[in-house]
């Protein structure tokens, strides 16, 4: 027998369960219709049938997600609900659009996973992909699903080993500024035309030119110190450590180690990645962090000697070399154990020594402490420590004698690792100098009574023939001295280091390169790619001590000997070859998918170009390329986005893509935030176990703490996408996350105000269906004029909101038009079809189910958006305020059209008690604002 409840709900309603009925039902309609497959217009994806084939083209992208364990809560979806609704609507404007969406599925969860429970990553990774797909497409997500792919699959990676060899086959040639192929670097040797360093390549053996060329390469191994991680068994890019020395990943210690790696020399685009963020329609502050990240500095480069050796500086401010009373090595530097003498020179000051017997127990012992520390702990000390090396160096202006220190504020990752020191004009190097009693000139002139160190401007003093000089004059003035007499030359630099592109790890992509008996690297050919990962029984990097930075590394992939070991034939017979063990980081993946989404079926090419040029190629001279729209979170500013720039910048140096940049333009989404709950003990309680009982939250008995932050497993606040379709449908999600508010803007999940979201799609199914008897209550009579201005009103500002992204105030405007057509006597389909288009972007369900009860068969998806009518836009009357001697005294309406003589008569009239006979000197009409009297 019914419930009550049951008894009084309608049996048409528009219920969570009639929606879930009517969702899934749309969705495997779509699924077999194939109907948001978006045509290429080359190659298999090629449809000249297509209701968009020869359309105007849109490509829109959401950031590449990683499929995690726990899947999807309330807030990963919010860009992609977002782009869904922008494409759906452009869909409908006539536009070929590009919706496609793949996984980032390599990466360090899984394989930590699989070392705790032995479960292979790629099984993991599966399943998690598949909960991820079923999520999204509940949600009804457009995507182009032939195009969607994970970076864990062979025939992806397969292309990503490809765009490495590319990388590894080029070199920048900084004449040109574009990377070439290695070819046309060994012609110029081979001519004579590039000269070599040591000795003409004719009289290089084999080995010596290989070697030469490999120092050349964008793709290299160097062995140089790098921020190694025992606990995650890899190294790790600068990026990816924490400003406190810890992995961003897992929050393990991070220390500074020398060890054989591949590095890409991102360094070499530098200016390019600065200069070329101008074409970009990207948020500012996004642009400022990569600018600030790349942190191009303009100087010089300047030697000092020291004995038989060169300490190399770099410094920004050469107009102060006369005030260089000390330099400074990193620990870390190559040159501290060649410059380091037996015993200490006559005129040692004891605080320079630490008390050590000789120079190289005292940095013997300094680096020990050095190497415990974070590079935060090491550039932000308020107190300076150091230790006299013994050695001295040569001011090269001056000649002066000057002690050279190792210091822990100086980075080996840092510039040349050495500086300069100039304590008159840099806070440190005052504080370093105080401590160990060192001397202290002035080379600008500071204002009167200035004390401590001058960072400003002014002119120079204490430097003999720059005396008086400027800044900007003296250091152009330096720098042709030092490059007249050979002690330096101008230079700039970058914050940037170099790429760090190797992991220690099994779950990523091979490198196809192995080794010959020279340890030089080879390239597997095209036709040998991909390598596939191996099977292993042991997934587990061998660290030993996480705590300690002089664990050894040993990969996975290095026990693996019958994979290691190979005999290959790459063209001069069958030769025994070592494989790389180390993989590629999680980045490589997500650096040109982009590209793949183009042309996801070709075997044969990366993309074909017909194809990348009609969804990537520049637009007009100047326009950079790229995504038009692509869609994710700031936290990807400088990681994610900096590399994928630098690997579109090689491949179109190299001929491979028509844009230069892989993203026009940049929106980042805001985040999910939700309340979380805290005991006595400052515990995190479940969110979905705590009650609200007078204004007070309780947790059971216990009364807690409600506070604010980022939804998420830590916070035990998470609420499921799954749940809010369960509740109310997959279409009252979807509209509840776009109405929250701006989406560049962080918002408060309230699930209880989800039901208004619902209401309003209740009151939208109500216009067309009768909720009794299910029959189509949608007459075809006209309607009222002031109804129809107001649809086309709705209609105009809805579009303008859609283009502009701005979601919340189109629903505003589409609940606004709804709440004036319930309360007309008949619902007329000159309105009614408009509005049910106008919400298909973001009901889409609901507006489909709405379509075909209207009488239209097939999806609406190719509709047409509704356009407004010029005429109904067009107001009834212009209200003008009417001012005299500048205070408002009245208002007129007239006509839109009405002359100026028209107006400035009616507004006399307005005014006619407060002018009180009188003859105004000037009445002034501001057409469509004001009128101003003058008396």
């Amino acid at each position: 027998m019914p419930t009550m409840s049951e008894q009084e709900t309608p049996r048409f309603r528009y219920t969570a369960a009639l929606a879930n009925e009517i969702e899934l039902r749309w969705q495997a309609w779509w699924a077999e219709h194939g109907t948001f497959h978006a045509p290429n217009p080359a190659g298999e994806l090629a449809d000249p049938a297509h209701p968009r084939a020869g359309a105007p083209k849109l490509h829109v992208q959401d950031m590449f997600p990683y499929p995690s364990g726990s899947g999807l809560h309330v807030g990963h979806p919010l860009g992609y609900i977002g782009t869904d609704s922008y494409t759906r609507y452009k869909r409908m404007a006539g536009f070929n659009v590009l919706h496609p969406m793949g996984f980032d599925a390599f990466g360090l969860p899984a394989e930590q996973y699989a070392v705790q429970t032995g479960t292979h990553p790629a099984v993991t990774t599966a399943a998690n992909v598949e909960r991820y797909k079923k999520q999204l497409a509940r949600l009804g997500l457009a995507y182009d699903d032939r195009r969607s792919f994970s970076t864990t699959d062979p025939e992806y990676y397969r292309w990503t080993q490809w765009i490495f060899l590319q990388v590894f086959d080029s070199w920048y040639d900084e004449e040109i500024r574009k990377a070439r192929p290695i070819p046309a670097l060994v012609a110029e040797f081979e001519a004579g035309t590039r000269p070599t360093p040591v000795k003409p390549w004719a009289e290089m053996s084999p080995v010596e030119r290989r070697a030469l060329i490999d120092d050349h390469r964008l793709a290299y191994v160097s062995e140089a110190p790098v921020n190694w991680c025992p606990g995650l068994g890899t190294v790790l890019a600068n990026e990816e450590v924490t400003p406190d020395g810890r992995s961003e990943r897992g929050n393990y210690p991070v220390f500074k180690r020398s060890l054989k790696q591949w590095m890409m020399r991102i360094t070499a685009y530098g200016d390019r990645l600065i200069e070329d963020l101008d074409t970009l329609d990207w948020p500012e502050p996004v642009k400022l962090m990569q600018r600030n990240w790349i942190g191009r500095s303009r100087g010089a480069h300047v030697d000092f000697p020291v004995g038989d050796e060169r300490i190399t500086v770099f410094t920004t401010r050469p107009d102060t070399l006369f005030g260089a009373t000390y330099m400074v090595l990193a620990p870390e530097h190559e040159l501290v154990d060649r410059i380091v003498p037996d015993a200490w020179p006559d005129g040692t000051r004891p605080v320079w020594t630490a008390g050590a017997a000789t120079p190289a127990d005292a940095v013997r012992t300094y680096r020990t402490e050095a190497a415990a520390k974070t590079d935060e702990e090491r550039t932000e000390s308020k107190v300076k420590t150091g230790v006299f090396t013994g050695a001295y160096a040569t001011n090269p202006v001056n000649g002066a004698r000057i002690p050279v220190f190792v210091a822990d504020y100086v980075l080996a990752g840092y510039g040349t690792g050495a500086i300069m020191a100039v304590p008159a004009q840099d806070e440190r190097d005052w504080a370093f100098a105080e401590v160990f009693e060192l001397p202290i000139i002035r080379t600008v002139r500071a204002p009167d009574g200035f004390e401590g160190a001058f960072t400003g401007d002014g002119p120079a003093i204490n430097s003999d023939w720059l005396d008086g000089k400027e800044v900007a004059e003296a250091k152009a003035a330096m720098i042709a001295w030092l490059e007249q007499h050979g002690h330096g030359r101008g230079a700039t630099t970058y914050r940037l280091r170099d790429w760090l592109f190797s992991r220690q790890r099994y779950w990523g992509e091979p490198f196809p390169i192995v080794y010959d008996e020279t340890g030089l690297p080879i390239a597997l050919p095209d036709s040998m790619l991909p390598v596939v990962l191996p099977e292993v029984d042991d997934f587990s990097p061998r660290t030993f001590d996480p705590d300690d930075a002089d664990s050894e590394p040993e990969t996975p992939l290095s026990r693996k000997k019958d994979w290691v070991n190979v005999e290959l034939d790459l063209g001069d017979g069958r030769k025994s070859y070592t494989r790389e063990t180390n993989t590629m980081p999680q980045w490589a993946g997500s650096c040109w998918y982009e590209l793949r989404y183009l042309d996801p079926r070709n075997t044969a090419k990366l993309v074909d170009p017909e194809n990348e040029a009609y969804w990537m190629g520049p637009a007009k001279d100047g326009d950079s390329g790229g995504v038009d729209l692509y869609v994710g979170g700031v936290e990807h500013a400088v990681l994610h986005l900096l590399y994928a720039r630098f690997w579109h910048k090689v491949l179109y140096d190299l001929g491979h893509v028509s844009s230069f940049e892989p993203f026009r333009k940049l929106f980042n989404q805001g985040y999910i935030q939700a309340y979380a709950f805290r005991d006595t003990r400052g515990v995190i309680v479940p969110a979905e176990e705590v009650v609200e009982r007078d204004g007070q939250w309780y947790h059971g008995e216990e009364r807690v703490v409600r506070e604010y932050g980022k939804m998420g497993k830590s916070l035990k606040n998470v609420v499921t996408p799954d749940e809010m379709c369960e509740q109310y449908g997959a279409d009252t999600f979807r509209v509840y996350e776009m109405a929250m508010g701006p989406l560049d803007v962080s918002r408060p999940w309230e699930t209880r105000a989800v039901v208004g979201s619902q209401r309003f799609l209740q009151r939208v199914w109500r216009l067309v269906v009768d909720e009794e008897s299910g029959a189509v209550r949608v007459v075809d009579s006209p309607v009222d004029e002031k109804t129809r201005k107001h649809l086309h009103r709705t209609i105009a500002g809805v579009r303008e909101d859609m283009d502009e992204l701005r979601f919340n105030t189109a629903i505003a405007k589409l609940i606004e038009l709804t709440n004036a057509l319930t309360p007309l006597p008949v619902a007329s389909r000159e309105a009614i079809e408009p509005l049910v288009l106008m919400t298909a972007p973001f009901a889409p369900h609901l507006a489909e189910e709405l379509w075909a009860k209207l009488g239209h068969s097939g999806s609406l998806a190719y509709t047409a958006f509704p356009v407004a009518d010029p005429e109904q836009l067009k107001a009834e009357s212009v209200t003008y305020p009417v001012q005299v001697n500048g205070k408002v005294r009245g208002r007129v309406s007239v006509a839109p059209d009405a002359s100026e003589d028209s107006v400035r008569e009616a507004a006399l009239a307005a005014v006619a008690e407060v002018v009180e006979g009188r003859t105004p000197k000037k009445v002034i009409v501001v057409v469509g604002r004001l009128v101003s009297v003058v008396l």
